[in-house]
């Protein structure tokens, strides 16, 4: 499954470690994963990153960071709470260009109790009395994750962001973890490309093919899984279009359904892009090609309609009529040729070209 969301009851730092590990992250109290983004109008992937904590050795970059951040009193303690610190969040939040959790609250707790399944820590920026500055983080067993940096855009040009996740960095090697987990970033959005720069050296990314971490210096436009997806569907299209047979290769509005509380664990689609078969304007769709870039196949699937949204996408590469839930696989394959061929054979019975 490429989106899916777990609600524990509690966490040991050795589950959250393999949580990390397999490209989860924490979303107020649950822990989640996925590995595709809706960026405008555009489907875009999510590459997870990790620092190999025991490579890593302070660069030139966190040098001049600590230098122009010495002004700072810089201090790392258990997790609190506090107004302050939310009012600074808000403040924060004004300037960016997207929208984020409305409170720390929300961010760290959600809609719960109040109490925490994570062991969560802070990092700190005062300006004499003033708090400038703060991020937040989990540690786990043998690693952690970043949670959040926020800081008083009055000192942007000190580059605290980089600053607080270089000291938690710090930190975590310091006590001896192995690895720390920054999130992800979004080939195409270069709102996140400031993690690639930070810790380069010991950067890797997850390659979801083979499920396994690589040196992020190894990575390349063939390690983009949507484009992969893309790339395959549309080769599969043309090869329909010279058997006379129409399809479409759809980005489907509700592939990230799964993050919606209310449709956890449903078994919804989660694939950014599908081949719709026939003519997309004919209700509801119900057979369509998907790649798998998990296992590099072609599946032929039957869905089902189950909900109808209120509002849909105007963007007709959007496919956002139905949630769509696949109720079978009728066929998988590697092979371009091999599922044209069996779609040319299941058209002679059944047809599926434009009437």
């Amino acid at each position: 499954m490429f989106v899916e969301v777990h609600t524990p009851q509690q966490l040991t730092g050795q589950e959250l470690d393999a949580y990390l590990e397999r490209g989860w992250f924490r979303m107020g109290q649950t822990i989640f994963t996925t590995n595709f983004a809706h960026v405008q109008d555009r489907m875009l992937s999510t590459i997870w990153l990790r620092v190999q904590l025991f490579e890593y050795e302070r660069d030139v970059a966190h040098t001049k960071l600590l230098s122009r951040n010495s002004r700072f009193i810089t201090r790392i303690k258990h997790a609190e709470l506090t107004e302050d610190k939310e009012v600074l969040y808000a403040r924060y939040r004004e300037m960016l260009s997207f929208t984020v959790s409305d409170s720390l609250q929300h961010l760290l707790l959600g809609k719960g109790d109040g109490s925490s399944i994570y062991n969560t820590y802070e990092v700190t920026l005062h300006h004499q009395d003033k708090l400038v500055g703060c991020g937040f983080f989990d540690l786990g067993g043998n690693s952690a994750q970043g949670i959040v940096s926020f800081y008083d855009p009055e000192y942007k040009k000190y580059s605290p962001g980089k600053y607080l996740i270089y000291s938690k960095i710090q930190f975590c090697k310091d006590l001896g973890l192995q690895y720390f987990y920054p999130g992800y970033f979004v080939p195409g959005n270069p709102f996140f490309d400031y993690k690639l720069k930070i810790a380069r050296s010991a950067l890797q990314f997850l390659h979801i093919s083979s499920a396994s971490w690589r040196n992020i210096s190894t990575f390349t436009e063939n390690d983009i899984p949507v484009q992969t997806m893309g790339t395959k569907l549309n080769a599969l299209k043309l090869l329909l279009e010279k058997a006379g047979i129409e399809s479409q290769v759809l980005k489907y509005e509700f592939f990230d359904a799964g993050l919606i509380p209310e449709m956890r664990n449903t078994g919804l689609l989660d694939f950014p892009l599908f081949l719709h078969l026939g003519n997309v304007a004919e209700e509801p769709v119900n057979v369509l090609v998907v790649f798998d870039v998990c296992d590099d196949q072609f599946q032929l699937l039957v869905c089902a309609p189950v909900w109808k949204p209120d509002r849909t996408n105007p963007d007709a590469t959007f496919y956002s009529s139905f949630f769509l839930k696949p109720v079978q696989e009728v066929y998988r394959s590697p092979d371009a040729d091999v599922m044209a061929d069996l779609l040319v054979r299941i058209n002679q019975h059944t047809p599926i070209r434009k009437p």
